[in-house]
């Protein structure tokens, strides 16, 4: 056959070129070639390619893509001549450089062949990058897989003949030339062994290519010493004694055990130590029940006697009314890791509730960073372990993983570790989701995920060290998916057989990861029978001991549980807290009010945006009434000049859903932003306000974390109408309602949610404030419904002031925002607090009050402005601007003039079924304080919130005001 040049790609496409514009003008034997391929495109529209493959776009010499010349990819001799040029080359206006049609002499169609089974030959290389996943043995069970016909040979009519044929092997890392067979094996070996990749989603060329040469040059593989490989089996025979363990001696009890996923253990440690060496020096791992107890006294160091105490269950009275279940517990500790480096580790709290504490561990992170000023985002780690149910299963994993990129949420890339039982409960996957992988909704991400074999011990160690390299080097997300099985049900008293009969009669046979990884280990020689077994006998008599001391150890004490920077915090009842002074001196506010009213001379906002500035320089001048926007962002200035940082986040935070506050301000001519609230001083503590994505349940939860490492600041969270916040409804009732009564975990987070009934439907009213109120017990959080500008600023600075930090829920207004009675002056700023109840401030007049309307929120200015229009003088109305913890004293001393007897209608604008009467009615009774009869004015009781139509609420109000009054 006559040797083909290397530069013959050109050649080929300016033949066909010419070929298809007049096929009898080239060579009998290309002639016949073309024609083979197909209709011309004169006549059918298709013209095949010479430069890239109909399935794959091979990749150039640097694995990096479709554009490689044939000279890198054919494997043609080097030492070819060129095609002699009888005219100069021309420029194609494509770029390309090629000859004119017909200034080459042509070579045979059999020299073609050699360059058309490279170009198949890249196209299987390229296969088991993409596809190669799809047939690696990843599933220690051995279920049968679908054929992958892509990484056939013949899929490419690649045969036998060509097996021992050498090709150009340049877009693998470190070959020159292989046979057909030494590049089959190496991809199988790379991608089809115990280790399954998907990375060529990555759009990043790259971050791609890293992988691939990392991969490809190890053929996917770790050399370990001995020392690791006696370090995983120690930490495999910890994992799986202290499974049995728990078994024997606490037979039928709930453990949700790891067993059948032990590799979870030594592949934690593996992660946590090759951290480190990327300084790494905090860790936060977020994980569900299952492996929990394990996890616990494995890798975070707790001690199994006090594991074991809580099986006991010795200390009932001690938790009478709270406490949690042993495997929901969180913990902390240090670690010397094998590198010899302290890592910190913190386990959260988790409830039953799978997938919710995700972005609660990313917040903290986020936290950790911004305290010890890491802003590269790189030596705190968050670490995730989901199941594989959960992780595709629900929702809130997706808004995880969309926080990852976003500027307010970045924490330099989290480790997701899928401990894949390839059931959920009693559900197998074919069942449970519609895609391929429990992993696929993380290919949303530019992040590589790594399936791999949870009983090849040291395939966990290599995808572990890729994953926490690609972590350190490219700050993203990274994927660990491990399959492994459940030995037992989804408790231990659970009988799995029940309905997946053929999956547990596997399982029954399967011995346990540590004895087949002991057995690998004795085969080369790392390690000895004898050594294998010692180290499971220290490991049992360990426990022993442990459980010995658990049985004899008195009664455990109530201990002083805040420390670090929640020393001077407290939490329990409010009754122990002081106020303390919130006012700010007159003429700092006027010097915050001007100072925030201010931008740079180049700076060019939208004229509605310079008027509102200029207002607030004259608030800050006492020529106007302070409304509620200045009052928030001179809250927020104050706090920030006195050292306290501020963080506020919501879907419209920035500008605020009804354009109020525009702490962001934007430059009309370039779209660049400023936030004056960023540069009053040149020492003031960071502020931050970032708009989120459309997100309630994993934003809330990202700042409650962030709020736990941050009790010294303000953190902030904004519907953007109070109605969406039930989408988070899990945050509120399993982390912000009852932390501190199971978990003994306080927080200061502000949620804002906007709420009145103004006309605009049953999703755009209410706020639920019943659902609230009837979360509240023991003094668990702060219910507010400020009604002017002074009571909000005062409300937000005691929040930070006070050293009592519990959740603070504000029913934000609307139409108070630019309501004209709704004002404030700077003396009320300066001189005030902030006033759990508002009576009235002057006497009505002369004659006796007949009747008293408690109400909360805007309703007052309605009720107010009708009791002037109708002139009445016996009517007084008292407003609970704090609804809990309820302020009994306050109200009290609100009524206290008002005679025996004198009814106290509350007032609200919900329906009866709704809002705080039922609340007020289960705290007073048919009488408050054995005083005033009470009872209720509302709307009829309904199953939705409020009216469609603007007009039959304007009916509904106006009834209902009527009624206040007696009408």
């Amino acid at each position: 056959m006559t040797e083909p040049n290397t530069q013959s790609l050109a050649f080929i496409e300016g033949m066909y070129e010419q070929y298809m514009a007049d096929p009898a003008s080239v060579p009998e034997d290309w002639h016949a070639y073309f024609q083979s391929l197909g209709p011309t495109p004169n006549t059918a529209g298709f013209a095949p390619s010479f430069r890239s493959s109909s399935i794959f776009n091979p990749p150039s010499p640097n694995g990096n893509g479709p554009n490689s010349s044939l000279a890198a990819l054919s494997g043609l001799s080097k030492h070819s001549e060129p095609p002699q040029l009888e005219h100069p080359e021309e420029v194609q206006s494509n770029g390309l450089k090629h000859p004119p049609v017909g200034s080459l002499r042509p070579f045979s169609p059999e020299s073609m062949d050699i360059a058309i089974r490279q170009d198949r030959v890249d196209q299987l290389v390229r296969a088991y990058r993409v596809r190669g996943h799809l047939a690696a043995k990843i599933d220690p069970l051995e279920m049968p897989r679908a054929d992958v016909p892509e990484l056939d040979p013949a899929f490419y009519r690649l045969h036998n003949d060509d097996l021992d044929r050498p090709f150009s092997s340049r877009t693998i890392y470190g070959t020159e030339t292989l046979t057909l067979r030494e590049i089959i094996q190496r991809m199988k070996d790379t991608y089809c062994r115990a280790i399954g990749v998907e990375f060529m989603h990555i759009h990043d060329l790259e971050s791609k290519q890293w992988l691939q040469e990392r991969m490809e040059g190890t053929e996917n593989r770790l050399e370990l010493d001995s020392g690791v490989q006696t370090k995983i089996l120690t930490a495999l025979t910890d994992a799986v004694i202290l499974e049995e363990f728990i078994q024997k001696k606490y037979l039928g009890a709930k453990s949700f055990s790891l067993e059948g996923s032990e590799s979870l253990i030594p592949l934690l440690h593996l992660a946590i130590d090759r951290a480190s060496t990327h300084g790494v020096d905090e860790v936060t791992l977020g994980m569900a029940h299952r492996g929990r107890l394990n996890v616990l006294a494995n890798i975070m160091g707790k001690h199994p006697r006090d594991i074991f105490r809580e099986f006991d269950d010795v200390d009932p009275q001690l938790y009478r009314g709270r406490g949690d279940v042993k495997y929901h517990i969180g913990y902390s500790s240090d670690m010397i890791t094998h590198s010899g480096n302290n890592v910190h580790l913190s386990l959260c709290f988790n409830p039953s509730h799978l997938e919710y504490v995700n972005t609660v561990v990313l917040g903290r992170v986020r936290a950790k960073q911004d305290r010890a000023g890491d802003t590269e985002r790189s030596t705190k780690l968050a670490l995730l372990i989901h199941g594989d149910a959960a992780f595709i299963g629900e929702g809130i994993v997706q808004e995880t993983l969309n926080l990852s990129e976003l500027r307010a949420y970045q924490v330099g890339g989290a480790l997701h570790i899928i401990v894949n039982n390839q059931i959920g409960f009693t559900t197998p996957p074919s069942q449970s989701r519609s895609t391929t992988y429990a992993t696929d909704i993380a290919k949303m991400l530019q992040c590589p995920i790594f399936h791999v074999n949870g009983e090849d011990p040291e395939a966990v160690a290599q995808v572990v060290y890729l994953a926490m390299d690609f972590r350190a080097k490219f700050q993203r997300d990274v994927v660990i998916d491990m399959y492994g099985y459940r030995r037992h049900g989804h408790n231990e008293g659970d009988e799995p057989a029940f309905t997946q009969p053929l999956l547990y009669r596997a399982i029954a046979k399967r011995k346990s990861v540590r004895e087949g990884y002991l057995a690998t280990l004795l085969k080369l020689g790392g390690i000895s029978q004898a050594q294998g077994d010692q180290i499971a006998t220290e490991r049992k008599q360990a426990l022993e001991d442990e459980l010995s001391e658990a049985r004899t150890m008195p009664k455990k004490t109530d201990d002083n549980w805040l420390g670090g920077y929640w020393q001077g915090y407290t939490g329990g009842p409010s009754a122990a807290v002081d106020d303390v002074p919130t006012g700010v001196d007159a003429s700092k506010l006027r010097q915050l009010m001007l100072s925030l009213a201010r931008v740079p001379s180049d700076f060019r906002p939208h004229k509605k945006i310079e008027r509102l500035l200029q207002n607030r320089a004259e608030m800050g001048e006492g020529k106007r009434s302070i409304d509620w926007g200045a009052a928030e962002v001179t809250a927020f200035g104050s706090l920030v000049t006195e050292g306290y940082r501020v963080r506020m986040t919501g879907q419209d935070a920035g500008r605020g859903t009804f354009s109020h506050r525009h702490a962001v301000l934007y430059d009309y001519d370039d779209g660049n932003h400023y936030m004056p609230l960023a540069h009053i001083s040149d020492d003031q503590a960071p502020i931050e306000v970032f708009n989120s994505c459309l997100s309630e349940s994993g934003v809330m939860g990202f700042e409650w974390g962030y709020s736990l490492d941050w009790p010294d600041g303000l953190v902030v969270w904004e519907a953007q109408f109070g109605d969406f916040c039930n989408a988070a409804q899990v945050i509120i009732d399993q982390f912000i309602a009852s932390a501190e009564d199971k978990w003994r975990r306080l927080s200061g987070l502000v949620l804002l949610l906007p709420h009145g009934f103004e006309g605009m439907g049953p999703e755009h009213s209410s706020a639920r404030l019943e659902r609230f109120l009837m979360l509240c017990a023991e003094d668990n959080m702060q219910i507010a419904q400020p009604t002017t500008p002074a009571q909000y600023f005062h409300l937000l600075r005691r929040q930070v002031l006070r050293p009592w930090r519990k959740p603070l829920i504000v029913f934000s207004p609307k139409s108070l925002l630019r309501h004209p009675s709704a004002v404030s002056t700077v003396e009320e700023l300066s001189g005030g607090r902030f006033h759990r109840v508002l009576g009235e401030s002057e006497p009505l007049g002369d004659g006796p009050v007949r009747r008293v309307l408690l109400c909360s929120g805007k309703i007052y200015y309605e009720l107010f402005k009708h009791r002037n229009d109708i002139g009445r003088k016996d009517v007084a109305i008292v407003r609970m601007e704090q609804l809990y913890p309820l302020p009994k004293a306050e109200l009290s001393a609100a009524l206290e003039a008002y005679p025996n007897g004198t009814p106290v209608f509350w007032v609200q604008d919900e329906p009866e079924n709704m809002g705080a009467w039922t609340f007020m009615r289960m705290k007073f009774g048919e009488r408050m304080f054995g005083r005033f009869p009470l009872s209720v004015v509302a709307r009829e009781e309904s199953a939705s919130p409020a009216t469609g139509s603007a007009r039959s609420h304007k009916i509904e109000q106006a009834e209902l005001i009527d009624e206040a009054f007696g009408s």
